[in-house]
């Protein structure tokens, strides 16, 4: 999914603008900077919105703002939290548009509905699973990375399709038989990529996964 401005009035980019900033502050008023001081966690970091930034440029689609591409949120929300999964994916969607020559004026509005959106759910999830589940290693990684993901892009593309509805882009019927049915697909896609990223990482490198504590997950198991 890719909205360009010409798609939107100027309303709907104006208070997806708004709404970013408000975002946007709330990130760098709470977010775990001093996480970032430590040259591990910031190469991590970074080379995690470098690794984003090609699976973003993978992408298909047919007609304006219906494009189709793996997202990364919760990759990203249980690697960083979701102040700095929603920061590093913001990166990303810099970079792509500004590679692909997007236009800037749908920014705001491509960045609630591709980053804020998804990183809420995938967070929303997490914590759900931590305190309905026990906590284990196959709990995490199945139920949190593997069908977690899946949930955040159907929610992310249930979101889309309600926004192009209501500001009148694409009729509700069509999304809901041209356009949502892609997303079971993409969120299985999206499943078997970041549930396999987690497993290794919590395996090999499980300092590099904010959310992903071995006292919680392994000890006693």
């Amino acid at each position: 999914m890719n909205f360009t401005a010409g798609l939107f009035a100027e309303g709907w980019l104006w208070g997806a603008y708004v709404l970013a900033s408000a975002v946007l502050v709330w990130i760098i008023r709470t977010g775990p900077w001093a996480s970032l001081r430590r040259p591990e966690r910031i190469n991590v970091w970074l080379g995690t919105s470098v690794a984003l930034m090609l699976v973003w440029r993978m992408k298909a689609g047919v007609l304006p703002g219906l494009d189709l591409h793996l997202l990364g949120a919760m990759v990203a929300t249980l690697l960083f939290g979701p102040q700095l999964a929603m920061a590093v994916l913001a990166i990303v969607l810099a970079a792509v548009v500004l590679a692909t020559g997007g236009d800037w004026p749908s920014l705001g509005l491509n960045w609630l509905l591709m980053v804020v959106w998804p990183v809420l759910v995938a967070e929303g999830v997490r914590r759900l699973v931590a305190w309905r589940l026990p906590r284990h290693f196959f709990v995490y990684v199945f139920v949190v990375a593997f069908f977690g993901s899946a949930a955040t892009v159907m929610a992310q593309g249930l979101l889309a399709s309600v926004v192009l509805s209501i500001a009148g882009v694409y009729s509700l019927e069509f999304l809901a038989s041209d356009y949502l049915p892609y997303f079971l697909l993409l969120g299985f896609s999206e499943a078997w990529l970041s549930g396999a990223v987690i497993t290794v990482m919590v395996i090999y490198r499980p300092d590099w996964v904010a959310t992903f504590d071995d006292r919680l997950y392994l000890k006693n198991k």
